[in-house]
Formats: structure tokens, C-alpha cells, sequence
């Protein structure tokens, strides 16, 4: 049952008097019309279930329809969403994301599933002619990345990657330092991300699919196993065939900043060190620990992750550090500042400016924005900037699986390793699955 836009602005106004920084926000964007945006949302256990939620706060929007393997979960979600959208008296739920891509009421499609059904599920709605908000990163495999640019392209959708910090205000004054020249010559950025509160899970037999699991759906293009609850749900991106680690679950987020900072395009060259030293005995394949160096023309840049340790770089768990002759700028989600290089002649200091915004409400204004203003340019993160960071994370995880110092061709887009470019470049699709050739 479609409301009336009055009625659909003021249900979704009144869902954020919460948050008066937000609402403000909403009062002065440009996206009141009298259309009704009308979204659905694949996977919705995780990052997917947090879009719909920020979803809900755009005046006049409706979710209409939800799609997950897990009966449980979808079940679970369509009893919340009723009563975040009173006014919405039905709700759709599909186990088959194809059933939503059919429905041309549907304008927006949120892609929250894991990692290996992103480029896929990305494609398949552009084609259909949806709109498309996919979460990080873009794509599982540099292959996967450069296809998704081409059907975005080929179907002239408007596609926004789930890179939400793009969309706060602390994250783009500190770029702002950093590009105004204040901190001198930056020669080195540290990027690290120790996450104490990660545990991959124990090792498990193999066992039947939890009640009401399509595992085989669930599966999808990745290999063809037995189901393994270590495997499943959250854990899923600390295993190769479905995702990439710390690397590209935090990586992408803070990567994107480094690069943005030294407005660098890809590496020359890539080397990984790195293994299971935190949690040897539990179920992972990713490293928990791995130290990756990125080389550029002007400056190098190091990546250091380690699960089950908070204690990282300038007493912070994460962040990223512009490090300059007259100061180092250190930025995370809590905030910057700048600590003065004491021996500099022009030195620089600047106490901590805090985060004061939510990024993932944000990042949904400004993707509703260029959708309705038909202004794709407008876009925080465009399919190109996600897939751009996801393939320098990938860079990383290649050189650590590799083995080797990874050189990459920046005339063909390839590594100049063809042996590398043929084990890591596409992932293989399992299962009467492809990836389209656009």
C-alpha cells in the first residue's frame, strides 16, 4: 500500500527527531519532492540491516521488501521494519534476490550480503534498472571491480559503495589540511587497524544448514563445501572464498583515506608479510596479522593490521597518519589532530577536532540526493572511487598470497606478473555462475 507523500514525510521526519544534528540535515537537503523513492534490501543480517535503518531516516522513502537466505533473520527483520514504517502495511520477503529485481515498483537496492555475491547482485540490479547502494568493498577480486564499473556505465544507474566516512565532516577538514601544504613533505602514511574485539570462531565439523537456510543459494559463486558454522554469518570474511580479511572489511575505509590524502592513484609496486600469529588454532584463512608496503612516486604507505589487539599507533585502534616534515596528521573515527615535528622551522599543531556526525545517515542523503537531482557526479562514493580502494586492498592480499613483490603495469591495468594475473586477478565462479562480460 503506497501513503501519500505528506503522510510518507511526516512518518520518516519523525523518525529522525532522535539525532537534531540529522534532522537539521534533513531540513536543508534538496530531496523533498512528492515521489516516493521505494527500496529493498538484499541481506540483512549485518551492514545491510544498518542501510535499511539509515534508509528509513530520507524523507519519503519507503523499504518495501527484504531478501535473505536465512529464514530466521528475514523474518525477524520484517517484524522490526513494521514497526519503524507504520504507515507501510505490507512488507515483501524473498529468499530469491531476482524476484525483487523484477518488481518495477522498486527503485532503490540495497546490497548487504557477503562479499562474494556483491558484484553480481550489483550488475544484476543495474540491469533491471534499479538504482544501487552496495556496501564495501565494491568487489571481490580486481576483475569483479572493473565489470561493475562497466554496468554501471552500460545501464546509466546510479550506484553509491558503502564507504560511509567519505560522507563525515571531521574526515574531509582533515583532507583539507592535508592538501593545504601545512604539514610540509609527506614521505610516509601509516594506516592500522588492531581490532581486539575480533575472534574468528573455533574449528568445527562440517554439519547440516541451520532450519530454514538456503546454504546452496548462500553458496552462490563461491566453491561448491560443506556447511561449517565458522564459515557463516560475520565470520564468512575471514575465509578466501567469500571475502578478503581485515584488508578489505576495514581496509577500504581507511586505505580510502590515505589515498585520498595523497591523492595517489595505484601502487607501483606491493609486498605482505603477515600469517596466523594471534589465533593459530581457530577457523580462519586470512592473515590476523599482516604488515603490507605500498609504494607510490612521492611517498610510501603501510598498512598494519593485527586482530585481538587494540593497542595500535598513537594510542588509537585505527587510523591513519599523514606524517610531514613540519607536522603528522592522525585521523580516525573519533576524530583529528596534528602533533608538531619538533625539529621543523614551520612546524604545526592542532588539538583534536572530534567527530560530530553520523556517517552512515549521511551517506544515504547524499545518495537519495543524486538520484532524485539525476547528479551521479554528486556521489560521496561512485562505483569508480569503491572500486579503485577495493583493488588497492586487493593489491595487498595478492602480494601476501602470492608470496611475492607484485609490480603493476598502470598502462594495461594489469600485473606485469601474468602468472599472478591468471591465480588472483578474477575470481573463479562455481556453480553455473559467471561473471557477465560487459
Amino acid at each position: 500500500m503506497i501513503m501519500n507523500s505528506r503522510r510518507i514525510f511526516l512518518k520518516n521526519t519523525a523518525l529522525t527527531t532522535g539525532a537534531l544534528m540529522t534532522s537539521n540535515l534533513f531540513a536543508n537537503s534538496k530531496i523533498f519532492t512528492t515521489d516516493t523513492l521505494r527500496v529493498a534490501t538484499i541481506g540483512v543480517n549485518g551492514m545491510g540491516w544498518s542501510n535499511t535503518m539509515a534508509a528509513l531516516k530520507v524523507p519519503n522513502l519507503e523499504v518495501v521488501a527484504l531478501c535473505d537466505i536465512d529464514e530466521s533473520v528475514l523474518n525477524k527483520r520484517k517484524a522490526e521494519l513494521l514497526l519503524k514504517q507504520p504507515l507501510v502495511q505490507k512488507i515483501d520477503t524473498y529468499s530469491d534476490y531476482r524476484k525483487i529485481l523484477d518488481r518495477k515498483d522498486i527503485d532503490i537496492v540495497i546490497v548487504g550480503t557477503p562479499d562474494h555475491w556483491h558484484a553480481l547482485q550489483m550488475i544484476d540490479a543495474c540491469s533491471a534498472g534499479k538504482h544501487v547502494y552496495v556496501e564495501k568493498p565494491a568487489g571481490n577480486s580486481i576483475g569483479e571491480c572493473n565489470t561493475m564499473i562497466a554496468a554501471k556505465n552500460r545501464y546509466n544507474r546510479i550506484v553509491q559503495v558503502g564507504q560511509w566516512q567519505r560522507s563525515q565532516k571531521h574526515f574531509k577538514d582533515a583532507l583539507d589540511i592535508v592538501h593545504s601544504g601545512q604539514l610540509g613533505n609527506i614521505r610516509t602514511t601509516k594506516v592500522w587497524c588492531y581490532q581486539g574485539w575480533m575472534r574468528p570462531q573455533p574449528v568445527v565439523p562440517n554439519s547440516a544448514p541451520p532450519a530454514g537456510v538456503d546454504y546452496k543459494t548462500w553458496l552462490g559463486p563461491a566453491p561448491t563445501r560443506e556447511f561449517n558454522a565458522s564459515r557463516f554469518h560475520f565470520h564468512f570474511r575471514w575465509f578466501w572464498d567469500y571475502a578478503g580479511g581485515l584488508m578489505t572489511d576495514w581496509g577500504v575505509h581507511l586505505l580510502d583515506y590515505a589515498i585520498q590524502g595523497m591523492k595517489a592513484g595505484n601502487p607501483k609496486s606491493v609486498s605482505a608479510l603477515g600469517g596466523k600469529f594471534a589465533y593459530p588454532e581457530l577457523a580462519e584463512e586470512t592473515p590476523d596479522t599482516l604488515t603490507t608496503l605500498y609504494e607510490f612516486d612521492k611517498f610510501n604507505l603501510v598498512w598494519d593490521s593485527a586482530m585481538g589487539i587494540d593497542n595500535g599507533s598513537y594510542g588509537r585502534d585505527h587510523g591513519i597518519a599523514f606524517i610531514g616534515n613540519n607536522g603528522t596528521l592522525v585521523l580516525d573515527r573519533g576524530g583529528w589532530e596534528v602533533i608538531e615535528e619538533r625539529q621543523a622551522k614551520n612546524k604545526i599543531a592542532i588539538p583534536l577536532h572530534k567527530s560530530e556526525d553520523n556517517g552512515v545517515n549521511l551517506h544515504w542523503l547524499n545518495f537519495t540526493d543524486a538520484i532524485r537531482n539525476n547528479t551521479p557526479q554528486s556521489l560521496h562514493c561512485s562505483i569508480e572511487e569503491g572500486a579503485h580502494i577495493a583493488t588497492i586492498a586487493q593489491m595487498g592480499n595478492i602480494a601476501y598470497r602470492s608470496g611475492k613483490k607484485v609490480n603493476w603495469d598502470a598502462s594495461k591495468n594489469l600485473f606485469t606478473d601474468e602468472a599472478i594475473n591468471k591465480a588472483y586477478f578474477t575470481k573463479p565462479y562455481h556453480n553455473g555462475y559467471s561473471l557477465p562480460k560487459i
